[in-house]
């Protein structure tokens, strides 16, 4: 599995984690809380998404065979996976479209699902080599954790969904609404589960709308730190929770932070005070909003799709699921976080 840590390959250098973080979170803000609806593109509703095929893209047999020429080249270059760039895979007409998606994520609806990627005829070690490389064509490659992996897979390890410190995507449970700490999250599929393992995902600026509606005296809080808890993410062991503000604005454009899970588990920490009544009020109200199904928008998602997320504007999560019997048919996603920097 590719690792980060600090090195530089042929001019390219992979942020480690913290680098990823610090420039994520690097998110400019005007001083004072936006008091009115936000409008635009990234302020959608599930419920109107679902009928629409713009968020949707089928490659055709020209762009597989294109990919498949790529893949080609990059293999024969006898390079390590995580040594590749993206001059070893060269894109001519594919080029274009991601150009068009990273438009999308930083400055339209913020989400793209891509489908067709023929991973059931190439297998895992092929796929992983083209998710990488694709990557490359989007942004800068990010480690997941702090000891450098820069591409996830997304399985049930056995880890026990009962312990509230692991990490839920080791497992089967459902996920909580939450955002990675990179401007992109990108998941590949390689195999779904026997049943269940929907993403769900949320426009962050339309759940920001509809609490300024409902529940404006609630809003200023959001502006305002809460502490995370890095969950023994930090092998030093001396970081234990960071603050954190959930949302940024600036420029007319709200940037969204939330992970409610690390929020709530901070306190357990004896550093950090309880939640107070208005933190705790506003937490459950974001959330109970963010689950409605007129604002979610569910995905299943299918061998060969790629789902693209914005970290500033949309929220994610996961239905629980069952697996498959047999390991080698057991759901396995291929994750990849990404930076867009100039």
């Amino acid at each position: 599995m590719p690792s980060s840590g600090e090195r530089s390959v042929e001019g390219v250098r992979f942020f480690s984690f913290g680098e990823q973080t610090l420039h994520y979170f690097d998110r400019p803000h005007g001083g004072t809380p936006c008091r009115v609806p936000i409008v635009g593109p990234a302020a959608w509703y599930g419920s109107s998404m679902v009928g629409r095929d713009e968020w949707r893209m089928r490659l055709s047999a020209a762009h597989i065979a294109e990919l498949e020429k790529a893949l080609a080249s990059a293999r024969a270059t006898g390079k390590a996976t995580a040594d590749l760039t993206a001059a070893d895979f060269p894109l001519s007409t594919l080029a274009g479209e991601i150009a068009t998606w990273r438009d999308e994520l930083q400055h339209g609806r913020g989400f793209q699902l891509v489908r067709g990627v023929p991973v059931e005829r190439w297998g895992d070690e092929a796929a992983g080599v083209f998710f990488w490389c694709f990557g490359l064509h989007l942004g800068r490659p990010g480690a997941q954790n702090p000891q450098g992996d820069l591409l996830g897979h997304v399985t049930d390890t056995g880890d026990a969904a009962s312990d509230p410190y692991v990490r839920r995507y080791r497992t089967p449970a459902d996920i909580a609404y939450h955002c990675d700490a990179a401007d992109i999250v990108g998941l590949l599929c390689l195999r779904p589960a026997q049943r269940g393992g929907a993403s769900r995902i949320v426009s962050s600026v339309t759940v920001y709308n509809e609490l300024l509606r409902r529940h404006p005296d609630l809003v200023p809080r959001l502006y305002e730190p809460f502490h995370l808890d890095v969950r023994n993410d930090d092998s030093s062991g001396t970081l234990r929770h960071v603050p954190i503000p959930p949302c940024r604005f600036d420029a007319g454009k709200l940037r969204t932070f939330y992970h409610s899970d690390y929020f709530r588990s901070a306190v357990r920490h004896d550093d950090v005070p309880p939640l107070s009544a208005t933190e705790q009020a506003l937490l459950d109200t974001y959330e109970s909003i963010a689950a409605e199904p007129t604002l979610r928008l569910d995905m299943a998602l299918e061998p060969g799709d790629i789902q693209l997320l914005s970290n500033h504007t949309i929220l994610h999560a996961r239905t629980e699921y069952e697996d498959e019997a047999e390991v080698a048919r057991k759901r396995h996603l291929l994750r990849l976080w990404l930076s867009i920097t100039v």
